[in-house]
């Protein structure tokens, strides 16, 4: 059944001298905060490479250990290992972070990690290595870690598609689930992100010779550019749905016929209904060239994190910002997706945004501030013990009508 907010007092939940200790202590940290970072970000980490992945996660094993105390749990799926601590008792708070980045091996070699004043920058620093650095340091600074679960993924830039259930299955019964996802514009935290859809159209034609028969043939090439076009206006722009073609491949050789095209789509919407209306249109679409076939792969993969998920959490937040002196928290509606729509999906009031304060995710030149994370860790420490006191207690979402219980 609904159920009104309540507006916590921080005070009530830890005293403003408790806040002021824990936000000491945390830029005291500042220089090992930094270091820990660095190693990090040195440790490349495309999302395609399972070596490469399993080195990081190797690191983030290390620090999570030395930090939180606990030996993480690995779970193996298809050659991919993800990492689960759990601090005692059932979970109450899950923390949610990953160690993939979109950045190539060998990114490293013309852009090294490197600090200028204030920003620190190096490939997958903002997205989202500095935000598990933040986590754990958050961790470290709680005497009492009674009812943490944190979870860090190696395939989420890829769809999470071998760490779905588990970030599910681990986010079910808990209080809250906190996403150390790297921040939106100015600091902000994310409490609106899109549902993602993700595919793929294989298209068969037939092959010829283009100089001697080309009218014997049926030019894939020539289809998917129909196709192209097409799947481009299913969007919607006033419904805040985007249907964008991305990667294109056709053809084998200059002087044949393509039998062979793919094209990859990108779809975000703010509902669900949005995401299913589009399925529906993309899979009824007809090939146009005559004996031209279409196969369709994959489908609707994130669900929508909308407002009501997010709402009591960030008042929770703001709230302790101010006490503890911080800037005042702003939220964010964001087109992008993070694991953080899969603990919404399943009912569990989620924040999402509270890693590092910087920018250009997936851009060259992404940062993060120095100075802010030990803010931002401290608001996390602060956030995880107000979150499983009965004051700082939220209400559980039923996924299916967006229900909110207690």
């Amino acid at each position: 059944m609904p159920t009104t907010r309540r507006r916590v007092d921080p005070a009530s939940v830890v005293t403003v001298t408790d806040l002021d200790a824990l936000i000491s202590g945390l830029r005291a940290s500042a220089g090992r905060m930094l270091a820990d970072v660095r190693t990090l970000v040195t440790c490349e980490s495309p999302s395609s490479d399972l070596l490469a992945t399993a080195g990081c996660a190797e690191l983030v094993a290390q620090l999570g250990r030395e930090l939180a105390g606990v030996d993480p749990q690995e779970y193996a799926v298809e050659g991919r290992r993800h990492l689960v601590w759990r601090c005692g008792g059932p979970t109450q708070v899950l923390l949610v972070g990953h160690c993939d980045t979109v950045w190539p091996a060998g990114t490293l070699e013309r852009w090294p990690f490197s600090v200028d004043g204030d920003r620190a920058t190096g490939p997958g620093i903002f997205d989202m290595k500095a935000g598990l650095v933040q986590m754990f340091h958050a961790l470290a600074a709680l005497d009492d870690r009674t009812g943490v679960t944190v979870l860090v993924t190696t395939d989420e830039e890829l769809g999470s598609p071998t760490s779905r259930a588990l970030i599910e299955a681990e986010a079910r019964g808990a209080r809250a689930a906190l996403v150390l996802e790297a921040s939106a514009p100015g600091g902000a935290l994310k409490t609106v992100r899109k549902g993602t859809s993700m595919y793929r159209l294989d298209v068969h034609g037939k092959a010829s010779h283009a100089g001697l028969e080309p009218e014997a043939g049926i030019n894939a090439t020539v289809e998917v550019a129909h196709q192209v076009l097409a799947i481009a206006a299913l969007g919607d722009p006033e419904a805040g749905t985007t249907v964008t073609p991305t990667v294109l491949r056709g053809g084998r050789t200059v002087n044949t016929v393509p039998d062979s095209a793919e094209i990859s789509v990108d779809v975000r919407a703010t509902g669900r209904a949005e995401q299913e209306r589009v399925d529906a249109a993309l899979r009824a679409l007809p090939a146009v060239l005559p004996g031209a076939r279409l196969e369709w792969d994959g489908g609707i993969n994130r669900p929508p994190l909308d407002a009501g998920s997010s709402s009591d959490l960030f008042a929770l937040a703001g709230s302790l910002a101010v006490a503890m002196g911080l800037p005042e928290l702003r939220s964010a509606a964001v087109g992008g997706a993070s694991d953080g729509n899969f603990t919404a999906g399943v009912g569990i009031p989620t924040l999402d945004g509270l890693g590092a304060v910087g920018d250009h995710a997936h851009a060259e030149g992404e940062w993060a501030s120095i100075s802010a994370m030990p803010e931002r860790a401290a608001l996390l420490a602060a956030l995880i013990d107000a979150v499983r006191s009965d004051l700082g207690a939220v209400g559980a979402r039923d996924a299916a009508d967006g229900t909110v219980t207690r």
